[in-house]
């Protein structure tokens, strides 16, 4: 998948979509709380891809917990980003601030109307991010479809073996944001190393690390050349 996380809103984000199209991607993750869904929507739609062939997914951001807000939500993102449905729509962090002294009931609400948008199309799988298993283990207690990915931040330095193993045990898909550590790994001596043993590329050796591990990594780049590498 192609991250859009901390790119920038207006052309950068619209050409760094347009060029991962181009490049053979075919899943885009954005959220609302990017603040970039309208330029990413607009560079689908200028790379000519036809949008049965793109894989879509926003998230719900901190402050629109609950069923009637997290409706108001889904619908503000999908006129955002000019469609009429996203392919998978993700509950961002599972206790925010504002709901910290009711998140289980807050989530429990806003999954209920995830689950009626999977119902009626307008979202065609739905997840959590940030998760961990007492947050996913509260969601199931009212829950009658299953989350289907948990997106956490993971990479070599960050594995997550705990929540790794709950989502295997749930059959949710990890999904690896930051699979580069934000960056901070494409220095790294070791990986480095076997970089330089395999004619790789660092970030492509990490990219690799999570293919190999059954995660999903979403590598994020504004540059061209990069984003046709880590495709590579």
């Amino acid at each position: 998948g192609f991250g859009t996380w901390q790119t920038p809103d207006g052309d950068v984000a619209k050409h760094s979509v347009e060029a991962a199209l181009a490049a053979g991607y075919h899943h885009i993750d954005t959220a609302a709380a990017y603040g970039n869904e309208e330029s990413v929507g607009a560079g689908m739609r200028a790379s000519g891809v036809p949008r049965d062939q793109i894989f879509l997914t926003t998230k719900l951001w901190n402050g629109d917990h609950g069923y009637e807000a997290t409706k108001a939500a889904l619908d503000k993102s999908l006129k955002k980003l000019g469609v009429d449905y996203v392919d998978l729509y993700l509950i961002h962090w599972p206790n925010p601030i504002k709901f910290r002294d009711n998140w289980e009931e807050t989530n429990a609400g806003s999954w209920k109307a995830m689950e009626e948008a999977y119902k009626a199309g307008k979202v065609r799988a739905i997840g959590v991010s940030n998760f961990r298993a007492k947050h996913i283990d509260a969601l199931l207690k009212t829950a009658t479809v299953k989350p289907m990915v948990n997106q956490i931040f993971l990479n070599p330095s960050d594995l997550q073996s705990e929540v790794v193993t709950e989502n295997k045990k749930l059959d949710l898909l990890s999904e690896a944001y930051s699979p580069l550590g934000t960056g901070g790994l494409l220095g790294n001596e070791v990986v480095k190393e076997v970089a330089a043993n395999y004619g790789k590329s660092t970030a492509q050796v990490l990219i690799r690390w999570s293919l190999q591990h059954g995660f999903l990594p979403l590598p994020k780049s504004v540059h061209p050349e990069y984003i046709k590498a880590n495709a590579d």
